[in-house]
């Protein structure tokens, strides 16, 4: 009789990933939106996934219409900031990109009049302005953290973007990308971030948006662009909704 055969886990990957995407995709759906699930058995695979990604779709423009670009997101003291600050990122932190700030220039493309890369020296002579906010994780966990840098906005005005553009996309040093929306972007509390509770996480420059999940604030920038064309994101085009903010 022949001893059993081992089963290993690699075996089953292309399964495991359709599974994971699909409750990735299933999260950000509405009890209405899952409703329309019914109809489809687990065999139809692409039906479903094409009906999740539709979906998705769905709540990220009701997400965009409901979003009010005056509400803030409430701050915090210094008592309350989270110590240590949790590290977090699709790879393990003795992986963090090490950047020289000497050298260091952030790029901007798309449609942006002036496209000069700029210094961090020259980021820290534009008006500074901080906050002490809350991060969500879409994994379940918070922390609160102290940010300054720039008005998000202060500096889009700045350096000429098209403000009436849908996108504005971020490319980093750890190969890591995504997307938000121009309202958002423009919202009082969006903040190109040069300082924050734990510098190597993200040094020298990382978005902050109180007013979204964790994922949608990208680390360690090194391009900013402005688009009509939808750039999606790492984990967005993973399944992830896109907008995921109040």
């Amino acid at each position: 009789m022949k001893p059993p055969r081992r089963i290993s886990l690699r075996e089953f990957q292309p399964q495991i990933a359709r599974l994971e995407r699909r409750l990735f995709l299933k999260q950000g759906l509405s009890l209405g939106a899952l409703s329309l699930l019914s109809g489809c058995t687990l065999k139809d695979d692409d039906a479903v996934d094409r009906l999740l990604f539709a979906m998705s779709r769905f709540n990220d423009r009701v997400q965009a219409a409901l979003f009010d670009p005056l509400r803030l997101a409430p701050t915090f003291s210094d008592a309350d900031v989270t110590t240590p600050f949790p590290f977090n990122a699709y790879y393990e932190e003795k992986d963090i990109p090490r950047i020289d700030g000497e050298d260091y220039r952030l790029r901007l493309s798309g449609l942006v009049a002036d496209q000069r890369p700029w210094s961090l020296s020259e980021l820290r002579a534009l008006p500074q302005s901080s906050q002490i906010t809350r991060l969500v994780c879409v994994e379940g966990w918070s922390a609160i953290g102290t940010w300054r840098g720039v008005a998000f906005r202060h500096f889009l005005e700045r350096i000429g973007a098209d403000l009436t553009a849908r996108y504005v996309g971020f490319k980093c040093a750890d190969k890591y990308y995504s997307s938000i929306d121009m309202p958002s972007a423009l919202h009082p509390q969006t903040l190109l971030a040069l300082d924050f509770t734990d510098a190597k996480y993200g040094y020298p420059l990382r978005l902050r948006l109180p007013t979204k999940l964790g994922f949608k604030n990208p680390k360690f920038i090194g391009e900013i662009f402005v688009t009509n064309d939808y750039p999606g994101g790492y984990w967005e085009d993973k399944g992830y909704n896109w907008f995921s903010g109040s």
